[in-house]
């Protein structure tokens, strides 16, 4: 049994949802960062639960792999078939199933994407808070435990699903959760397919916790003399108790990417941007104790703002980031990491990466969610310049090992994906030799995203 063999199999079942087009394979190839691209075999496109179980089931008896493809926005190669194989695209599984407001929850199927969900539930008074930033499908936000800018307030995926209909290796299909605020019968399997990035099931479904939209929602920008009073301020607002649904640093080649391509003139230092939720007298009585505190701290040119639209303007150019870093190098490629550390070492951390990359002559640029001690750092580089490439490697290497040394994760949102594998040993040491187990319990032939997560073992 081939992967020929598996696609053969799989062409009377899908017909033209079958596609080993140049095309079709090349775009299920691309990836967002520095990966090659890697087409898969064949793509296919699932309408519904029983197709995908069928496929599945089809490619466990030819030893095929299969990869769950959501948008492609997934930044470790989480989506690349680097084994071959299907990639089993999700975006004809597009439904909001059900909307419970009254409940505040909603099922959705995987390949709805995050701003199609806000839209739908504009009119219902509700929203789901988690927001990575990219317009990523729901299934991959969950399969890789996404979290973005509100995670500080609502939490993460983890804390946002409260079921998922998952089909395991064989083709079987599982429920994980209920629709009940909490649980404790038997083992936490929604939290265990969380995080999991396709390589111990395929999620056909999800249950979603939603928030009442906040009367009151107070936004501002407010510019720091350095990275240490920025974070320092972060901390006591904190230790204080008070509320923030978003607080956003970057630092100040960021700003300066931010001024190039908004056209903005904001001063070129690191800056918090930060957003309150609540009643109005509520958001106000908070934003007030903030600047308090902020300008204990050398903070400074706060721009308050309650009106909608200043506010998606904020918030759209910090979700740009990506594109302010390239105007700060047009011409090359940029490359992002992101680690997660006690909020108390967390200016240490910045200030390296600030530091380091420097030091080593390369453009650098944070960004970070500062209120739960997770930034990105991305470098911009020329591929075709071995030197700096290397240079970004081992920035990017030694930043990791910081992470771990602090105390911290070597990704707090991005994932494992095929990019961080090799910290996987040092981050969790015996533990990783229970997720092998784990692994093996529910795909015995492998065959689920193969080459993620797990480094090789060698017994």
């Amino acid at each position: 049994m081939t992967i020929e063999t598996a696609i053969a199999a799989l062409k009377p079942l899908l017909g033209n949802r079958l596609s080993t087009a140049d095309a079709v394979l090349a775009l299920h190839g691309q990836n967002e960062t520095y990966f090659p691209a890697t087409p898969p075999d064949a793509v296919a496109f699932p309408e519904n639960t029983g197709d995908v179980a069928e496929i599945v089931k089809i490619c466990a008896a030819h030893a095929c792999p299969i990869v769950a493809y959501g948008t492609g926005t997934s930044l470790e190669g989480h989506h690349l078939a680097i084994e071959g194989g299907i990639s089993l695209d999700m975006s004809r599984m597009n439904a909001v199933l059900k909307v419970n407001a009254e409940d505040m929850d909603v099922v959705v199927q995987p390949g709805v994407t995050r701003k199609r969900l806000g839209e739908d539930l504009r009119a219902t008074g509700l929203f789901f808070p988690v927001d990575p930033g990219a317009d990523a499908s729901l299934g991959g936000m969950a399969a890789t435990r996404a979290s973005g800018t509100t995670a500080v307030r609502y939490g993460t995926m983890k804390e946002n699903v409260l079921a998922l209909e998952v089909v395991m290796a064989d083709g079987s299909i599982i429920r994980t959760g209920s629709r009940a605020r909490k649980s404790s019968a038997g083992y936490d399997l929604t939290k265990l397919m969380i995080g999991s990035e396709g390589t111990l099931g395929i999620i056909t479904e999800l249950t979603l916790r939603l928030q009442g939209q906040p009367e009151g929602i107070s936004a501002a920008t407010c510019a720091f003399p350095g990275i240490d009073a920025a974070v320092n301020t972060v901390i006591t607002t904190i230790q204080s108790g008070i509320p923030m649904a978003r607080i956003e640093l970057v630092d100040a080649n960021m700003v300066r990417g931010f001024n190039i391509i908004d056209g903005t003139s904001l001063p070129e230092t690191p800056h918090l941007f930060i957003e309150f939720h609540g009643s109005r007298t509520g958001v106000a009585e908070q934003a007030g104790q903030f600047g308090e505190i902020a300008a204990e701290f050398g903070g400074h040119g706060f721009k308050w703002t309650t009106k909608t639209e200043t506010r998606e303007a904020l918030w759209k150019m910090r979700h740009n980031a990506y594109y302010a870093h390239k105007a700060l190098a047009p011409r090359l490629r940029a490359m992002a990491t992101d680690i997660c550390v006690p909020i108390s070492r967390l200016a240490e951390a910045i200030n390296f990466s600030v530091e380091k990359s420097a030091e080593l002559g390369l453009v650098s640029t944070i960004v970070g969610h500062v209120g739960d001690g997770n930034f990105h750092c991305a470098l911009s580089f020329d591929p075709d310049n071995t030197d700096q490439f290397a240079r970004v490697q081992g920035f990017m290497h030694q930043l990791a090992k910081l992470a771990i040394a602090l105390g911290g994760t070597v990704t707090g949102e991005h994932g494992i994906g095929m990019g961080k594998i090799m910290y996987m040993q040092e981050e969790h040491g015996e533990a990783l030799t229970t997720m092998r187990l784990i692994k093996r319990a529910l795909d015995p032939q492998n065959i689920l995203n193969p080459g993620k997560i797990l480094p090789p073992s060698n017994h």
